[in-house]
Order: structure tokens, then C-alpha cells, then sequence
């Protein structure tokens, strides 16, 4: 079996993949002929070559552009099943997804539209594809405390079907610190907690997610290795980092996917995973991440599987369904 046939046939979890970021521009175009918007791109080979990010704010700028052809519960339902879609497609089992609803209400739309559109998606995944899925909502870190504040309060009625919260958008002069109190109020509401960490921001911000927020997952968490106290911290606590290789390749997080800190966190014993993170603009899915990034790294099949069970035991799943996954990962290797 070839190794990109192994990689899409192992059973694998995706926990970091932010759903506005699977918006692929021909779905874009489709919404926006559906929905009467202009698009300032002419064609869809107009818009991907767009994708030519220096940095983390140039993607966001276009990420926040696309999210415009958003307006209806059918175009997030839509634009979940497309992604759901492309992840039974390769492998993927069950999929941990991140939606910024703060993305939408502040262009008006409200938060039901979003949020019910998803997890319909979300559920007709579960009875179409036999794909599990947890919601994850993201607070968008360039706005203030009391904008997150007044997204959880939005969020109320619908807290059953969300599973944690997040923190993403512009890493770089907005520590975790700035949103110590939602996230402690987001715990005391029985939600789990992730972050946004280590990207481009330095090791004292995962220190503060870790110290402030109290997380339970570190999103990225790359720069950690720059701080071996950190390091040595993350691999006693078993805290499970969501990497994202591509992206952090498109970003210019690393220069060149050979020398990518993934290994690295493997041979450290970190709790490592691999997620496309925006994979329609990061030029790959869940597969493409192992693939490309086993190549470059010339991972063997036994780190690969190490990954695929880093993800089950990472996920917000209870520990017979984190069982019953990991017994199918074995009943294939």
C-alpha cells in the first residue's frame, strides 16, 4: 500500500479546522450567485491566486471577504457538508470544527442563522457519512473581552450543542490574557476550552493559555519548543497541541515543511496532531497535512499511526468513544 493510500484509509480525528476557512471558491462563487452578491474577484483562478499570504492578518483579511457570501442556515449547512464531504473522503471520523460567529454578527447577521446551519450540517454528517462532530465557537481576539462576553450570551440557547470554546484571529498583541474572565465564565458554563497559542505569538502566550485559561487543548503551540521548561511542562501534562503544517507553511510560520518542529514534538514525546486548520485557502485537507508533511519529515508509518491516535485522545470525546476509535485505528495497522 502506498504511503498516500495508508494515510487515507487510517481511521483519523481532525481538531483544528476553522469551517469559514473550507470555503472553497467555488462554493463562494455559488453563494454569492445564489445570494445576489458582487465578488471583487472575477473568476475562481482570480481568487485562489489571492491565497498568496505573507502573514497571518493578509490571510484574515481575505478570510473575512469570503465569510460575506454567508447569509442563509442552507449556506452553512452547505458549507459544513462540503467539508464533511471531503474528510469522509479521506479517513476522517470525526471532526472537532471551530465557527466564528462574531465573523457574522458583526456584518448583522444573527447568531441562530449561523449556528443552526452548522449543526444541521453537522448532524446530517453523522447520518449520511457516520462522521461524529463537536462545535467549537471561537472568540475573535482583535475585539474586545466584552464583544466575547456578548457572544457567549448569544451563544445561550444553543450551549448543549456546543462543546468548547476557542480564541483565534490575530495572535500577535492580544495575549490570552486579555480574555481570563470569559474564558473562566465559559468553564463555569461546563464548556471546554481551547486556544490559539504559540503561532506566531511567543511562548508566554501559551503559558498565560495554560495558567490563565486554564485550556484544555493548545491550538498550534509551535514556539513552545523554544522554552524547554515549557516544553518538558506540556509532555508531563499530556496537553495535546493541534499542528497545523500547511498552514503554517502558507503563513511563513516555517520557510520550508523539511524543517517543520512536528517530529521534533514527537521525538519530545508531545501529544501532537495533524488539521488543515483553513484548508481551502492552506492548499490542503486533513490527508494533504499527513501526506506532504510525512514526506518532508520522511515520518514512519509507526509516527503516522502515533499521530492518528494523538487525535483520538485529544478529542472532547467520552473515554468509550475515544476507545472504540482507537480499536478501529488498531484493527488497521
Amino acid at each position: 500500500m502506498s504511503l498516500a493510500d495508508f494515510i487515507k484509509a487510517l481511521p483519523k480525528a481532525e481538531l483544528h479546522m476553522h469551517i469559514e476557512g473550507s470555503l472553497e471558491p467555488e462554493l463562494m462563487f455559488a453563494l454569492a450567485a445564489r445570494n445576489k452578491i458582487a465578488l471583487p474577484f472575477k473568476s475562481v483562478e482570480e481568487v485562489r491566486a489571492a491565497y498568496a499570504f505573507s502573514n497571518l492578518q493578509d490571510f484574515l483579511d481575505i478570510y473575512y471577504q469570503g465569510a460575506q457570501v454567508l447569509l442563509t442556515e442552507e449556506d452553512f449547512q452547505d458549507l459544513a457538508m462540503a467539508y464533511f464531504r471531503r474528510l469522509a473522503a479521506e479517513g476522517g471520523v470525526h471532526a472537532e470544527i471551530f465557527f466564528d460567529p462574531q465573523t457574522h454578527t458583526d456584518r448583522g447577521l444573527p447568531f441562530k442563522v449561523a449556528i443552526d446551519g452548522l449543526l444541521a450540517g453537522m448532524d446530517r454528517a453523522r447520518t449520511e457519512l457516520g462522521i461524529t462532530s463537536k462545535l467549537i465557537l471561537c472568540y475573535l481576539r482583535h475585539l474586545d473581552e466584552d464583544a466575547a462576553f456578548a457572544t457567549l450570551k448569544a451563544a445561550e440557547p444553543w450551549l448543549d450543542r456546543i462543546e468548547g470554546v476557542g480564541l483565534d484571529s490575530s495572535e500577535v498583541g492580544h495575549p490570552p490574557s486579555k480574555f481570563a474572565r470569559v474564558f473562566a465564565a465559559s468553564r463555569e458554563r461546563g464548556l471546554k476550552l481551547v486556544a490559539h497559542a504559540g503561532e506566531e505569538g511567543p511562548p508566554a502566550y501559551v503559558y498565560e493559555a495554560l495558567d490563565l485559561l486554564k485550556v484544555d487543548r493548545i491550538d498550534h503551540g509551535n514556539r513552545s519548543l523554544e522554552d524547554a521548561a515549557l516544553t518538558q511542562r506540556l509532555v508531563r501534562e499530556g496537553m495535546t497541541l493541534t499542528v497545523c503544517p500547511l498552514s503554517n507553511l502558507k503563513l511563513c510560520v516555517v520557510n520550508d515543511l523539511k524543517a517543520h518542529p512536528l517530529k521534533r514534538m514527537l521525538d519530545l514525546g508531545l501529544k501532537a496532531t495533524v488539521n488543515s486548520d483553513d484548508p481551502a485557502y492552506f492548499g490542503g485537507y486533513l490527508a494533504d497535512n499527513y501526506l506532504q508533511t510525512a514526506q518532508a519529515l520522511d515520518l514512519t508509518r509507526a509516527e503516522i499511526v502515533t499521530l492518528a491516535r494523538n487525535s483520538f485522545e485529544g478529542a472532547f470525546l467520552s473515554e468509550a468513544e475515544k476507545a472504540g476509535y482507537i480499536g478501529k485505528l488498531e484493527a488497521f495497522t
